[in-house]
């Protein structure tokens, strides 16, 4: 096997931390990725892995190695590309994964367009709003929202979103329409609880450049967008959410924007891809392309 091939297949299994999850994500037997590594420590002469009944995981030389793997890997693809032309057409599969919202109404009504741009492209979209491990997935890259936490993963700034904080008619009609944030201890909420803490998340504002934050009251508590919105619209409390989310109902007139003056702070939008100097011709092309979708359709109208 040629030696970049081992390097590949090693880096693989240190990511997946398993022989079988390497092999599925590389499509190839689970005896040819032991193989492999076993070929490669008898080259280096050195146990680069620690192999038990449930987990694999580098040894100290494993570690070190795995570093310069991924520079070498980097390297070669650098100069494989080096002569190719960029005005190529890219071909293959893209895999992607987005938050569910954004992936319906947004991404995929506007694949059509991608795909007729570059007929030799594919595209597997997931759409989550869970943390996902883009080698055990076998994804090329993933768009977040909100916070990253260190992955150890590259982050592209796509965009943000803007936060706005809105009601239905008829909870304003039974209980009044709050001016400031401090009339909001008399309001009700939908809580919104984070998928993946369970986190119930505090109302946020900002005030004078600083962050201001409190807890509502509320009957109902949810932990996905669509039902967010759908107690929301049935009249169950108060909601902040992004403002491309709810523009349908605002120009219907099914919700209301309140507070206007006092919104949280936009959401940072991050795609988010392995740690590789050289990306894909395939997937700089659908980076661009979401980039100038999202920023198109996410800000405010």
């Amino acid at each position: 096997m040629d030696r970049i091939d081992l390097f590949r297949i090693f880096s693989r299994v240190v990511e997946c931390a398993s022989f079988t999850r390497a092999a599925d994500t590389l499509g190839v037997p689970r005896s040819s990725v032991s193989a492999a590594v076993q070929e490669l420590e008898s080259r280096v002469g050195a146990r680069l892995l620690h192999r038990t009944t449930r987990k694999v995981s580098p040894t100290q030389d494993g570690e070190a190695f795995y570093a310069r793997c991924q520079r070498l890997i980097a390297d070669v693809e650098d100069a494989e590309n080096l002569f190719r032309q960029t005005a190529a057409q890219p071909s293959g599969t893209v895999r992607v994964d987005v938050p569910g919202r954004i992936g319906r109404r947004i991404v995929a009504p506007a694949l059509p367009q991608f795909l007729n741009l570059y007929p030799q492209l594919n595209v597997d979209l997931c759409m989550t709003d869970r943390s996902v491990n883009l080698v055990e997935d076998g994804l090329d890259c993933v768009l977040r929202v909100g916070p990253l936490s260190d992955s150890g993963l590259i982050a592209r700034t796509i965009g943000s979103l803007d936060l706005i904080n809105v009601a239905s008619p008829a909870y304003l009609q039974r209980h009044g329409t709050p001016q400031a944030p401090g009339d909001l201890s008399h309001h009700w909420a939908v809580n919104y609880a984070s998928p993946s803490s369970g986190r119930v998340e505090e109302w946020e504002w900002l005030q004078d450049g600083s962050l201001r934050t409190l807890p509502m009251q509320a009957r109902v508590t949810v932990n996905g967008a669509e039902a967010y919105i759908a107690c929301c619209l049935a009249g169950l409390g108060l909601i902040q959410i992004p403002a491309y989310d709810v523009r349908h109902h605002l120009d219907a007139g099914e919700l209301i924007e309140i507070l206007p003056h006092h919104r949280a702070a936009p959401m940072l939008m991050s795609l988010l891809y392995p740690h590789r100097q050289h990306l894909s011709r395939r997937l700089q092309v659908f980076a661009d392309w979401l980039e100038a979708l999202l920023r198109q359709q996410v800000r405010e109208r």
